[in-house]
């Protein structure tokens, strides 16, 4: 996998070149456009290497100065896209988790196939209300953020409907995560029952990678979701990270694949939840 910020810089490097393509048609020098936008030198050279994010406002007046205005919109709403690409979660949770959870409804409802990869929790769409209210609590607690956690667990629960509806889940748990303690011992046991149930929906698919499976060629990777082919979300310690680039896309895709040979699946799958609900005590 890449870096956390790697498609951040990719995406601005792209912009960079468009830029310098609207620039060259117009048949300017760095130095040429600079002087018409009474820039310093090496502002263009900054946009067009992604060492800089340029402005709405930089955006429009380059290309007007370049004589291609009707490229500016698009320039625009793509700044805006890599602005929204990594977000910190004191920036994205600075109105309290209810209005995170809501944020990302409209994906769940237009994505057809999710793909789930978790190597820490058991994922959102079969979380128990019980192990949800332990994880978003404990991350209030941690983040210090306002309480709202009856609103949020309320938000996520309506999310998981989607699971009756017009989509399909494949789901990959690594085998540790059956182990990890959240809540407490009987939040686990209820999470780890409602993880057998939902094997039974049609739609939803759960694969777990045994502790002892080979991982000579693919070790963990960091959790993600993958919505249809269109996006990837990764959270990350520090920040959310949206992945849109294609040919990321696809090594997320070929991840989930090879990590997907290496699960099992119905009656395997359910003995190794089994066990683990027995090693609860």
């Amino acid at each position: 996998m890449t870096s956390p910020s790697s498609s951040v810089e990719e995406a601005r490097r792209d912009l960079g070149q468009r830029l310098a393509r609207i620039r060259e048609q117009a048949g300017l020098t760095k130095r040429g456009l600079s002087n018409l936008l009474g820039w310093h030198e090496s502002k263009p050279s900054r946009f067009e290497s992604g060492k800089r994010a340029p402005s709405e406002h930089d955006i429009r007046a380059w290309c007007t100065a370049c004589g291609d205005a009707s490229a500016a919109e698009e320039l625009v709403e793509k700044a805006r896209g890599i602005e929204g690409m990594y977000v910190e979660w004191s920036k994205m949770e600075s109105k309290g988790l209810k209005q995170a959870q809501e944020s990302v409804l409209p994906l769940w409802e237009r994505t057809q196939r999710f793909r789930v990869y978790s190597p820490w929790l058991i994922p959102g769409p079969v979380q128990t209300s019980s192990y949800v209210r332990a994880l978003l609590t404990a991350i209030r607690d941690r983040r210090g953020l306002i309480d709202d956690i009856d609103e949020s667990v309320a938000v996520r629960m309506e999310k998981q409907k989607v699971i009756y509806g017009n989509h399909t889940f494949s789901i990959l748990l690594e085998q540790s995560v059956l182990k990890y303690r959240i809540g407490g011992t009987d939040v686990m046991a209820g999470q780890l029952g409602y993880l057998l149930s939902a094997m039974a929906v049609p739609s939803v698919s759960i694969g777990i990678i045994p502790e002892d499976a080979d991982r000579s060629s693919l070790w963990p990777a960091e959790g993600f979701f993958l919505y249809d082919n269109e996006m990837v979300n990764v959270e990350l310690v520090s920040a959310h990270l949206t992945v849109v680039q294609k040919h990321e896309l696809s090594m997320y895709a070929r991840t989930f694949r090879d990590l997907a040979e290496l699960a099992v699946y119905g009656s395997a799958a359910r003995e190794i939840i089994t066990t683990a609900i027995d090693s609860l005590g």
